[in-house]
């Protein structure tokens, strides 16, 4: 499974993904106490969708497109965490003049942050950063920084703050290689800071491959905080797992996830499901796997 940023922007599985950061940063931010977000594998920041990247396999057009181009979706969305999405979109593209950007995590990010927080973001591609660093600059209490994300992160906790978010999000270029580098990560990370919430993003096509990940997910968990069971997985898959789409869905899996998160999820993901997902598709919230 390959998952370059640049060339799935605005998919079903990057709608999802930053639907339930978001989320995540909501809960957050509802804490006047500053925190750090910090994000292994950061991307450029900004897509233009029609760049040759993102524009080869036209899947924006089953994600942000399908959205932007149904009104009964804003009008379902409106005062909701799917809305206040939509709404992020349509800031940054009015802050960059064009219709067809996409913002990634990054931007996300930091439309949410405060002035007590700050975030750290590693990028190891050298043109990906560099778009980045230019998408960024100026922004206060950020640094960006080419590097292995995977090995950068360990420097940053426990973070001053006491309080974390943190995004894996790996290309899975090398399945196997990135599934050991996360699960060392986040071992790693939950000892040196046990209290943070860390995401894992993670694509779907074979179910049994899927149930593996999360149960190797859940005893990485269970090895580093044997005395808390807080984590979750939040689902969308538009196709039916098994099936010959080559990303059925995408996950993500939440360690510590905050107060009242997944029940924010599943309202959010029942909405996207019906906009989104075709007649073998679904979601799921389970916590406390």
């Amino acid at each position: 499974m390959k998952y370059r940023h640049a060339f799935h922007a605005g998919n079903f599985a990057d709608v999802h993904k930053h639907v339930t950061l978001l989320a995540c940063l909501e809960a957050l931010t509802r804490k006047d106490k500053g925190f750090l977000y910090a994000e292994t594998h950061a991307g450029a920041g900004l897509y233009d969708l029609r760049a040759p990247a993102a524009s080869l396999g036209d899947e924006a057009a089953g994600g942000i497109g399908r959205l932007d181009a149904s009104a009964s979706a804003r009008a379902a969305a409106a005062n909701s965490l799917l809305g206040r999405y939509l709404d992020l979109v349509s800031r940054c593209r009015k802050e960059t003049g064009d219709r067809v950007t996409y913002p990634g995590s990054p931007w996300i990010a930091l439309s949410q942050l405060r002035a007590q927080d700050r975030a750290a973001l590693f990028e190891i591609d050298a043109a990906d950063c560099a778009a980045l660093d230019r998408t960024l600059h100026g922004q206060a209490s950020l640094r960006v920084t080419q590097a292995d994300g995977y090995r950068s992160l360990r420097a940053l906790l426990p973070p001053l703050e006491r309080r974390a978010l943190v995004l894996i999000d790996p290309p899975y270029e090398s399945a196997d290689d990135d599934r050991r580098q996360v699960c060392a990560t986040l071992a790693d990370s939950l000892v040196r800071f046990a209290t943070g919430v860390y995401l894992v993003w993670y694509p779907m096509k074979l179910a049994a491959e899927r149930d593996r990940w999360l149960r190797q997910l859940a005893n990485v968990c269970k090895a580093a905080q044997p005395n808390r069971r807080e984590w979750l997985s939040s689902e969308l898959w538009v196709h039916a797992l098994d099936s010959r789409a080559s990303l059925a869905g995408s996950g993500m899996f939440i360690v510590n996830p905050p107060f009242q998160l997944a029940e924010t999820l599943r309202t959010a993901n029942t909405a996207l499901a019906a906009q989104l997902a075709g007649p073998h598709g679904g979601w799921s919230v389970v916590d406390r796997l």
